[in-house]
């Protein structure tokens, strides 16, 4: 008979890792003082499937962090995972410190206007995050972080076309147990965090209760030199509270509140090339340095709260549901052309609120066939204001000189879907796995965009769309593998499975210059195949991971940043969304992790990724052969080397030397050489002691080289602006932490 091991909410959607992270090894045996002891790496439990199996049984390609390994990697939050996870790019989008961009295996989505849904799923706890601001989560009093690859249309939510992260934070302990730490580096960065939980009232009260804070900040990685105030800074604050009721091992009841507020400034973009329109300002020397004449204004505040029952209702059925509530605003100053003239200004609110509810049960009675069944809802508003002020002070002052727009409205999205995925025995070694998804989306969006006088958005003349319309969206995305046991520690499987991510309407749409911007873009899909082997060789010293993928991508959904026809004749901003057609994606990814002696860890990944327009109409001719896919780059991985030894007060000293290399990529739509990033590298190193079973200190250092290298950038021809944004220069830091 098969143990039964249906998921808990304190594993919610826990995922199989294809590699265990570097560091992240269980095998304490490595760490002790006898040089007989056994060396070997663990197999960790985890619920990929949405029940309990091993890492490296489960046919999935996917990647997870421990705590442990964190720590090591010095991840501060989901952006500095970006080098450790195989075809995986994600950071900070454009002049924001905790809106995301994720891209995985060159699908994702970098607009963060409402209406536009994301490529990548990004959980908490369980919990779907509909738009990414606020969603470059830092790490704090976290279980566990997952990065599955690839489509996961089947069992993991909403548009996870690309694949899914999940951040699953600390669970409810059945003891008293907590954490605090301080950590203080260059540019007077000061961290604090700290959490505790355990049993209310007594071991047998049946009520746990977890609390965790955190406030991050440090100055300004530039100055804004016209102001003189700090940009590129950080000062984020962040709580977590989880409440549990407990009726013995069949039932529990928990209830989650989570809050974020982001007030740091805006993040500096360096000039590429003098602005035409301002030819006497030349561009700065630093990569962070602005002359902004907009308020340092970058503010956002994300809050939660969800209630998730657990309920084994038989030996061989588990009932869990998950409800939640979520809302976020946003405040943000734009200055595109990054000087003290108004050219390109832009000031944006949004919000966003959802509200969703996933009912599902586990079925497994210990024989040939288990698996889970679900059915999922959302409802969610996400909309905004974006008031724009463009100028060109070469043309003589008209109604379309300096132009004022004002860009509002909203899209409520509803959406219902079921899903089922099964696993069945055809053999002792051979398994079947099948799986499939049926969505029904309804897109309702309403759009008013205005042209006005003057600043004051008060007298408009002109109005460039004005629509409320719903359009409606069906999926079904199957999925189906074969996974074969070679070997007690050879596995191969071959994986083929759709996603799905729907489409809806451009907000800036201006339907009196470009009628069909007023249409809804089509949903983009993905049929994939996947063939990979995971492999524990060497008495569990060696984990080797392969993957190879092969898929098909259609109707992809891309934002542009281009020009239309003023009235006057003149040219002025406009932002395009549309369908590029149709792509080839393949790729290979290679995860280890190696025990050569009893204080050597050698871990890392390498992918080749290969991604290719196959279809690309523009004004009625395929461009495919000029185009390039964004945040693709061709050749990517990592090295991580470890040295440990156990020291004789039962503590234990560590040392890492990271190296992290990529190949060019292009990281806008718009294919600006000045903006494509160019290959480079980047050296990362660490130094734990952990000195007993409370405290350690940890000295860390990340981009010792002091790489300079772009993430992202604008490039608006019409008003002269050509801009580049940078990932954080060197940085070093010591943390102090007490485990109790």
């Amino acid at each position: 008979m098969r143990r039964k091991n249906f998921s808990r909410n304190h594993l919610g959607f826990a995922i199989a890792c294809a590699l265990l992270a570097p560091a992240a090894w269980a095998q304490d045996a490595t760490t002790t003082n006898d040089p007989t002891a056994e060396r070997k790496l663990d197999q960790i439990t985890v619920t990929a499937r949405k029940r309990e199996e091993t890492l490296q049984e489960v046919p999935v390609a996917v990647t997870a962090f421990t705590p442990e390994a964190l720590d090591k990697l010095n991840v501060r939050d989901l952006g500095d995972l970006d080098t450790q996870v195989p075809n995986l790019t994600i950071y900070a989008a454009r002049g924001s410190t905790s809106t995301v961009t994720a891209y995985i295996r060159g699908v994702g989505q970098a607009d963060p206007l409402w209406g536009v849904d994301p490529g990548v799923g990004i959980y908490l706890d369980d919990v779907y995050l509909a738009r990414p601001q606020g969603a470059l989560l830092d790490v704090f009093d976290v279980d566990r972080i997952e990065v599955l690859r690839g489509p996961q249309g089947t069992l993991y939510g909403k548009n996870t076309i690309g694949g899914a992260i999940k951040y699953i934070s600390k669970g409810l302990p059945k003891q008293l147990d907590g954490f605090g730490s301080v950590t203080i580096g260059n540019y007077n960065r000061l961290d604090v965090k700290a959490g505790i939980g355990g049993p209310l009232f007594g071991d047998d009260s049946g009520l746990r209760g977890r609390v965790s804070v955190a406030s991050m900040n440090r100055d300004g990685y530039g100055t804004n030199l016209y102001t003189g105030q700090d940009v590129s800074d950080k000062e984020i604050n962040a709580i977590r509270a989880e409440l549990g009721a407990f009726a013995g091992d069949n039932f529990d009841v928990r209830f989650a509140f989570d809050w974020m507020d982001d007030q740091s400034g805006v993040r500096g973009a360096q000039m590429l090339a003098k602005n035409p329109l301002a030819p006497t300002y030349a561009p700065l020397d630093s990569r962070y340095d602005i002359r902004s004449g907009m308020g340092n204004v970058n503010d956002t505040q994300m809050k939660g709260i969800s209630a998730t029952v657990n309920w084994k209702l038989h030996d061989n059925f588990a009932l869990k549901y998950v409800a939640a509530k979520r809302e976020s605003d946003t405040d943000t100053n734009i200055d595109f052309d990054t000087l003290p003239q108004p050219l390109v200004d832009v000031h944006a609110t949004y919000f966003d609120n959802q509200v969703s509810n996933e009912l599902q049960l586990n079925y497994d009675a210990g024989g040939r066939a288990r698996g889970v069944m679900g059915i999922y809802g959302f409802n969610g508003d996400a909309g905004g204001q974006v008031l724009n002020h463009f100028y060109n002070p070469l043309l003589a002052t008209s109604l379309t000189n300096p132009l004022f727009g004002d860009t509002q409205g909203y899209v409520n999205t509803k959406s219902l879907a079921v899903y089922a995925d099964w696993t069945f025995d055809l053999t002792q070694q051979l398994k079947l796995d099948v799986g499939a998804r049926y969505t029904d989306e309804d897109k309702h969006a309403v759009a008013l965009n205005r042209f006005y006088t003057n600043g004051s958005y008060t007298t408009s003349w002109g109005t460039a769309a004005n629509f409320d319309k719903t359009v409606n969206f069906k999926n079904v995305s199957p999925k189906v593998s074969l996974d074969y046991q070679i070997t007690p520690g050879i596995m191969v499987y071959g994986l083929a499975s759709r996603g799905f991510k729907s489409g809806g309407y451009n907000l800036r749409a201006n339907t009196t210059a470009v009628p069909r911007s007023g249409e809804p873009f089509q949903d983009e899909s993905v049929d994939s195949l996947e063939l990979g082997s995971k492999m524990s060789l060497l008495d569990d010293t060696l984990f080797l991971n392969l993957a190879y993928f092969h898929n098909n991508y259609k109707d992809i959904q891309l934002s542009v940043f281009t020009s239309y026809t003023l009235p006057n004749g003149s040219q002025s901003f406009f932002g395009d969304f549309t369908n590029a057609g149709k792509g080839t994606v393949q790729g290979v990814e290679v995860e280890y992790q190696w025990l050569p002696t009893q204080h050597w860890a050698i871990s890392g990944n390498l992918a080749w990724l290969d991604a290719k327009y196959d279809e690309f109409i523009t004004s009625g001719v395929n461009v495919a052969s000029t185009q390039y896919f964004t945040n693709a780059p061709e050749f990517s991985g990592a090295l991580n080397v470890e040295w440990r030894t156990p020291l004789a007060n039962g503590g234990d000293l560590s040392a890492r030397l990271g190296y992290a290399y990529q190949t060019a990529v292009w990281p806008t739509t718009d294919l600006s050489p000045a903006i494509r990033q160019g290959a480079y590298g980047l050296v990362n190193a660490g130094v734990i002691w952990k000195m007993n079973d409370a405290w350690s200190l940890s000295l860390q250092g990340s981009n010792l080289t002091d790489t300079e290298y772009r993430t992202t950038g604008y490039n608006i021809a019409a008003y002269g602006v050509l801009t580049g944004f940078y990932g954080p220069p060197r940085e070093y830091s010591l943390t102090a932490r007490y485990d109790f």
